[in-house]
């Protein structure tokens, strides 16, 4: 399924460091609870902050919950008791997260970069663009709606769009934190829940939802070569 041949569907932005350094890659294999990962997160950056650190890029797969980014609506949480709700402190509205989905958690030091918080999230949607390019798959970015989508046709209807990757990102002493989520293989009745990410004319989709049966190692192995093409080398660990 992987094509390793294929160049990004568009020109990325090159976002790599000054020094070369490479960034560490980890993968956990097991849910990771929200709140863990979030306390692991803000441990980790501050590190990275006080070059204590190297940068990290960490995999994952959350239990079925819901976040909230600082721009969330009261009225897009759809069913508050279905599972747990978090404020997360990120950009964006509400998301779900859940198995099936991989979470990709990216702590990089743009001063070490580039101080450009738009050219970084610009990057981060080349990076999912690039990714989902080795599955032919073209992913896409729109005006005012953060975010990778494809448009899906059907002979007859009109063509829609619907979200196959959000992102949302916090900065703290130009350290970055939280991420992507890449749609794989969850339960995509799970985002009626809420309205993802305030668009309530879009809908969502994933790899497999594509019709492509995608495997979470084939994903990762996506992400991590098109990663290392925007944002250079990286150093993986055992998975966790």
């Amino acid at each position: 399924m992987l094509n390793r041949s294929l160049s990004p569907a568009q020109t990325p932005p090159i976002f790599g460091r000054k020094d070369g350094q490479a960034v560490e890659w980890v993968i956990s294999r097991g849910p990771v609870g929200y709140l863990d990962a979030v306390q692991a997160m803000e441990a980790r950056a501050a590190a990275i902050a006080e070059g204590q650190a190297p940068e990290l890029v960490w995999l994952l797969e959350h239990p079925p919950l819901y976040t909230a980014g600082v721009s969330a609506r009261s009225a897009d949480l759809l069913e508050p008791d279905r599972f747990p709700v978090f404020e997360s402190g990120r950009g964006g509205q509400y998301t779900y997260h859940g198995p099936g989905q991989r979470v990709a958690y990216v702590m990089l030091d743009l001063t070490a970069r580039e101080r450009d918080v738009r050219k970084f999230v610009a990057s981060l949607e080349a990076w999912v663009i690039a990714a989902l390019a080795r599955f032919n798959v073209e992913g896409q970015i729109r005006e005012g709606r953060v975010g990778v989508w494809v448009e899906r046709r059907t002979p007859g209807a009109p063509t829609r769009e619907d979200k196959i990757a959000a992102i949302g990102v916090k900065m703290r002493k130009w350290v970055s934190f939280h991420g992507i989520s890449l749609n794989v293989e969850p339960d995509l009745g799970h985002f009626s829940g809420i309205v993802p990410c305030g668009q309530t004319e879009h809908g969502v989709t994933s790899l497999v939802d594509l019709g492509l049966p995608v495997t979470m190692d084939e994903a990762d192995a996506a992400l991590k070569s098109a990663f290392e093409d925007l944002f250079g080398p990286t150093e993986g660990k055992a998975p966790a």
